[in-house]
């Protein structure tokens, strides 16, 4: 009876804490549209802006940051973590709005676990994950000191779990499974080749027995080059 009843609290926090990544999700690309929208107005008025104009016309770009994600790394563990690592993106463009892109991404973070008869048994445990995808960029709104991308990226992510027992704490084993990251950019010009890169993710996974959504939000410098 009680691990039904922990089983279902742990079933109603995931759908609870999937309609939190939806909306924080939401947020987080509202807040980059509308920063895109005033940059504009805000540069021409205090006279800021990049040093020379962006033409989009570039052939290849190279995006490098630092990443966080939220996760569960069990079935029915009660609460979830948080990732923090980097990220690394290639993307070569093939006309001035869609483009193929790479994306990989470490991600590192512990994590609470079940109760365990191991007295030396940490309370909290190591998560590590690669993350490996492709797919498609597509160049949406842009002009001198902005622009905003839409991406679509599906993969396969390696996660480390096991820890240094055999006792069951909720964590999964080490597996690969699919997953995917849909989302937008806001690119900030500060030259013609260089711009600063605000990026949120809706994250989905199946390392579990069913797809589960995530939020990551990565933040770095993307480098533009070649001539299309």
């Amino acid at each position: 009876m009680l691990r039904l009843m922990t089983a279902r609290a742990a079933d109603a926090s995931s759908r609870l804490a999937g309609l939190k990544v939806k909306a924080v999700f939401l947020a987080a690309l509202g807040l980059t549209l509308a920063t895109a929208a005033y940059a504009p107005a805000y540069a021409q008025n205090g006279k800021i802006g990049p040093a020379a104009q962006a033409a989009y016309d570039n052939k290849y770009e190279v995006y490098g940051g630092i990443n966080y994600m939220n996760f569960q790394a069990g079935q029915n563990l009660p609460k979830r973590m948080n990732f923090a690592g980097a990220e690394m993106m290639g993307t070569y463009w093939l006309n001035s709005r869609l483009g193929v892109a790479g994306d990989y991404r470490f991600e590192g973070g512990t994590t609470p676990v079940l109760p365990s008869p191991a007295s030396f048994r940490p309370s909290r445990q190591l998560v590590l994950m690669n993350v490996g995808m492709a797919g498609v960029q597509y160049r949406g709104p842009k002009n001198h000191y902005a622009a905003i991308d839409y991406h679509a990226l599906v993969g396969v992510a390696h996660g480390q779990f096991n820890g240094p027992t055999n006792f069951d704490v909720g964590l999964y084993t080490d597996r690969t499974k699919p997953i995917g990251a849909f989302g937008g950019s806001l690119d900030y010009n500060r030259s013609r080749n260089l711009a600063l890169r605000l990026q949120p993710d809706l994250i989905v996974e199946h390392f579990g027995s069913e797809y589960r959504e995530f939020f990551a939000i990565s933040a770095g410098v993307i480098y533009r080059f070649g001539k299309q």
